[in-house]
């Protein structure tokens, strides 16, 4: 019996925008499927705002197509916009109100809005709504433009650099609401330029640099691919024979009991070779996010999409 294939939400073809001599972004093809989280990877400057206010229509493609919902994004622009939840990187508001004065404008905008699901994201989010927004840090203000977004429980909800100002305790609860939407078939598509933030939420990730989008692959593929650098010490003998048969291992140093390397592939196995015998230390430390874009722009400026 086949699997039932899972619709797309959110689909570019061949998708262009250029500012006249400027960069924007260079034929951008995507497809989120209904449930998925999806992360937007990339430097600053990368393209990410600029894909992300072409899809929303506020900025108007030179070529391509967008769909959403199976409606074109500009024609049908005031329909898909009730469906989806949206918070920009730089969220801009009138200074004057207050996080509940902000809140209470954009309850009126979306209509229909659960005033018990509200309360529960501004306690879950721990935000301060009393206060005037232009006196609130950066992080309070991003919470409050969260709830914003997440208030109409959108079937779509577009997130431009979301934990940006975020303390720990309320990035873990962020991450938590977006895995209840996902378990609810709802769809999140969220761009940002740290690649360890969206590793406890995504299902896949695209990679875009310099205006075009280089590659696309799920979390585990990705972080199978992805070096890691590995330092290790032993209480007395290292296995170094299987250390250098190990498929991935590069770079192997030695200082005394203590081993340093590079390694690519499969993490049970590197956990396997390492454990045979006794450890005293270890560190694994992952490849910066700069770093590996490097390495995937200069080996290859192709598409995986």
């Amino acid at each position: 019996m086949k699997a039932e294939k899972q619709s797309s939400v959110l689909e570019l073809r061949g998708v262009t925008k250029s500012y006249g001599r400027s960069r924007g972004i260079e034929s951008v093809s995507l497809s989120i499927t209904q449930g998925e989280v999806f992360g937007f990877l990339g430097p600053n400057g990368a393209g990410k705002s600029t894909t992300i206010n072409v899809i929303l229509d506020l900025l108007y493609a030179n070529e391509g197509t967008i769909s959403i919902f199976g409606m074109d994004s500009h024609k049908d622009s005031v329909a898909i916009r009730r469906r989806i939840g949206y918070l920009s990187g730089d969220m801009a508001t009138d200074p004057s109100l207050t996080g509940k004065q902000y809140l209470a404008f954009a309850a009126s905008v979306h209509g229909n809005v659960d005033t018990q699901y509200v309360n529960e994201l501004l306690k879950r989010l721990r935000c301060e709504t009393n206060k005037k927004i232009k006196s609130l840090s950066r992080g309070n203000r991003q919470k409050i433009g969260l709830v914003a977004a997440l208030m109409h429980d959108p079937e779509l909800l577009i997130l431009d650099e979301p934990t940006s100002g975020l303390d720990p305790l309320v990035q873990a609860e962020f991450n938590k609401i977006i895995h209840e939407r996902k378990a609810a078939g709802k769809t999140t598509f969220m761009s940002s330029h740290v690649l360890s933030e969206v590793q406890a939420v995504c299902d896949r990730v695209g990679f875009i640099r310099d205006g075009r989008l280089l590659r696309v692959s799920s979390l585990e593929e990705l972080m199978e691919s992805a070096p890691r650098r590995v330092n290790v010490l032993y209480g007395a003998v290292a296995p170094d024979s299987q250390l250098r048969t190990l498929k991935g291992v590069s770079e192997l140093k030695k200082a005394g009991n203590r081993r340093e390397f590079v390694f690519r592939g499969k993490y049970n196995e590197l956990l396997r070779v390492l454990s045979m015998k006794p450890i005293r230390d270890l560190q694994i430390v992952e490849t910066p996010l700069d770093e590996l874009f490097m390495e995937y722009y200069q080996s290859k400026e192709t598409s995986d999409v």
